[in-house]
């Protein structure tokens, strides 16, 4: 039963297993026990981690989420005005039966406590007055998704502030069909400095990962907070490395995280699929080494020595990305071809080869793409940090990170966001089905993959405002039959991270939507996010889609995401793993910060939206066209790599590259790597172009504009400012 005069309840503790490593297996997904007949009124707070708006906000650090974060210690306080209302979406209709107040000394005398199924039509509850502050529970009956507080008359001269708001539902001895929270799955390896034989946990792992590129394999490590003395974690394919502390410097490694090259004889430019995150590092010997290529995200780090991105013996690497983390000392990329850093600080800079591009980074090097390769922006315009799973006490919650704008240098510590515990996730563990998965996000959960591979014979549809889909150890999405993988509803804020969908041998007609066509609605204050989302059409098999991502939604933010038509691997061929385009954006004010796209059969990316943005962008035209003529439109040979619509009056761009390695026919010139609307609103800034030894040429860089590439000598062509 509910317990009066209780302002917070804290999630049910959750048991992890700190499994050995396995291989992969396959779980049947259990029945959920029937509904107990007798109802009660639930003791947990069904509003803490729900999306939360009010009325007005007194300033920046009493936002409406602060009442719904479980922490007494934060609040919301609103302007000294009546009326003024706090609401918290619910994400379903629920039966209410009980609700608590934890005022803080400005409190409200006079107020309502009302409910709506739609955020629009409210009824209420219970009226109270003459109510003298302090913390009070008041039991109510109806039901509603939306709940709020509308205050009539305040306690004081000052505004409405509350530390705490809780909802309680009725409880029928099971919160739902789909059950919230639950244990990690077989392939999280959860550790403490005090974890016997841990550096051999890590060498297992690496063993079975090192080389395999498509393999089945799935893992993620989790470190609780402490020190960690002497360990070398080297992370191999579909492995991941994280700190369950708030902050990096939470979880210390006295040690290394390491990724080299040993396993394809010192080339680093297949080391795919793999991250480090929300760790602290002082490597062994002053230097991490971290050389990679596509989709190996480094992000929330704090590394007290320096960083290199480079295998050992300097051979080719093809990377990379760095966001929101701290490099004390200098970072040399050495061999890397391209690399994007966002919001982060570091110590120094040592070279570059084609394309580095930098915003918001202190100790950045200038702009010098005349002479050089690096591209420097001061500030990046809008940005939010990645979820992630963290520990606070016993109790596991996913840290959703606010939005930041024109931000530079980390977040952390005091990173602004909000907490959802973890019995408000499905926690997705491989056997389940896409019936069960949409069954849960119906019901109002959001999703947690553990490590594993999940086919899916029907599209996932999120279709709630700022659910959160989080993928752990790379967990991996197969469409069968030639559904999609999944639909976002054109809603505010869903966030998408940290998993890789594989298209599928039937064609999907598009892996991953965001939005709905056609709408445009407003979505600047609370975007839509895509972070490590990652897209793979063949190497692992056959694999077939018309479009990878169509992006509908105004406002979305595409933050890291490698989309790849395999090059390698098995089922790969012109038709054999087709997929003619890889990013199309049709929403308005989307931005996109680090940007890598490949190999597809028509456009990589094609740009129909107004006001879009880019920060760097990676591209190689596909390997295998196998003629001129197979490529040629519109009396134009080759597809660009990035197509702005002819309709786009304002887009801007900054620190694109595009390669050529026409290897099924090195005689094919293509005409441009990007083809954008020559008029005043349409800027691109620092793109660039090449020829990788001579297989294929381009004969200008943008539109009619640039230099021929030069034959075999792999040197860069390249337009500093279009038009």
């Amino acid at each position: 039963m509910r317990t009066r005069n209780r302002s917070r309840t804290g999630p049910r503790c959750l048991g992890v297993a700190l499994a050995a490593v396995a291989a992969l297996i396959t779980l049947p997904l259990a029945h959920p026990p029937a509904a107990a007949a007798a109802q009660t009124c639930d003791t947990a707070n069904a509003a803490q981690g729900r999306p939360a708006t009010a009325s007005s906000t007194e300033n920046a650090g009493t936002t409406a989420s602060a009442a719904f974060d479980g922490d007494a210690a934060t609040r919301w306080s609103s302007r000294f005005a009546d009326p003024q209302w706090l609401q918290v979406d619910l994400g379903t209709v629920e039966d209410l039966c009980g609700i608590d107040l934890n005022w803080e000394a400005a409190y409200g005398k006079d107020f309502q406590l009302q409910a709506s199924t739609d955020g629009q039509n409210w009824t209420t509850l219970k009226t109270v007055t003459g109510a003298t502050g302090g913390t009070t529970s008041y039991d109510v009956s109806g039901s509603g998704r939306y709940v709020r507080m509308y205050g009539t008359a305040r306690g004081t001269g000052y505004g409405y502030s509350l530390w705490e708001m809780a909802v309680h539902t009725t409880a029928t001895g099971t919160t739902g069909p789909v059950q919230g929270g639950g244990d990690l799955g077989p392939n999280v390896i959860v550790v403490d400095p005090s974890t016997p034989n841990l550096q051999q946990r890590f060498d297992d792992v690496f063993k079975q990962q090192e080389s395999a590129q498509f393999g089945t394999g799935r893992y993620q490590f989790l470190l609780k907070p402490g020190t960690y003395d002497g360990i070398n974690a080297q992370i191999g394919f579909y492995t991941s490395v994280s700190g369950l502390g708030l902050n990096p410097d939470d979880t210390r490694i006295d040690g290394d995280v390491t990724v080299d090259a040993g396993w394809f004889n010192g080339n680093a430019t297949q080391n795919f699929w793999r991250s480090a995150e929300n760790l602290a590092i002082k490597p062994s010997a002053g230097t991490d080494r971290w050389a990679v290529a596509q989709a190996a995200p480094f992000r929330r780090i704090h590394v007290e020595g320096g960083l290199d991105l480079a295998p050992t013996g300097y051979g080719w690497a093809s990377g990379g990305y760095v966001a929101d983390s701290k490099i004390d000392g200098t970072v040399g990329p050495y061999s890397q071809q391209q690399w994007y850093t966002r919001d982060s600080s570091v110590g120094g800079w040592t070279n570059g080869v084609w394309n580095m591009t930098f915003s918001g980074v202190q100790g950045a090097p200038a702009t010098n793409f005349d002479s050089g390769p690096y591209t420097t922006l001061d500030t990046t315009p809008v940005s939010r940090e990645k979820p992630f799973l963290y520990l606070d006490g016993n109790d596991y919650k996913v840290f959703v990170p606010g939005k930041r704008t024109d931000a530079r240098g980390v977040s952390w510590p005091n990173t602004p966001g909000t907490s959802i515990p973890l019995d408000r996730f499905y926690v997705v563990k491989p056997g389940a089905t896409a019936a069960t998965i949409d069954a849960a996000l119906a019901q109002g959960l959001n999703l947690l993959f553990t490590p594993g591979i999940y086919h899916l014979d029907r599209t996932i549809e999120v279709t709630r405002p700022d659910t959160v889909v989080l993928g752990l150890g790379l967990a991996t999405l197969v469409p069968d039959n030639g559904v999609d993988a999944m639909h976002v509803a054109d809603v505010d804020g869903v966030r998408l991270a940290g998993f890789l969908i594989d298209a599928g041998p039937v064609n999907s007609d598009t892996l991953l939507r965001i939005g709905t066509p056609g709408t445009h609605a407003d979505h600047s204050a609370d975007p839509t996010t895509m972070q490590d989302v990652f897209i793979r059409i063949g190497g692992a098999g056959p694999g077939l889609a018309t479009n990878s991502v169509v992006v509908d939604s105004d406002n979305a933010i595409v933050d890291h995401t490698w989309i790849w038509r395999a090059d390698h691997g098995s089922g790969v061929g012109w038709d054999t793993n087709r997929a003619d385009y890889g990013l199309t954006v049709n929403g308005d004010d989307v931005l996109a910060t680090g940007l890598f796209v490949e190999h597809f059969n028509k456009y990589d990316v094609s740009w129909n939206g107004e006001r879009g943005r880019t920060i760097f962008f990676q591209n190689e035209k596909a390997y295998d066209a196998p003629n001129a003529a197979a490529v040629t439109h519109d009396g134009i040979v080759g597809y660009a790599a990035y197509k702005v619509a002819d309709s786009v009056t304002t887009h801007e761009a900054w620190g694109l590259g595009s390669y050529c390695n026409y290897t099924a026919d090195p005689g094919i010139v293509q005409a441009h790597g990007f083809q954008v609307p020559r008029i005043g609103g349409v800027t691109m800034h620092d793109l660039l172009v090449i020829s990788l030894g001579g297989n294929g040429q381009y004969a200008h860089v943008v539109d009619s504009t640039g230099a021929p590439t030069s034959g075999t000598s792999t040197v860069p062509s390249k337009v500093t400012s279009f038009p």
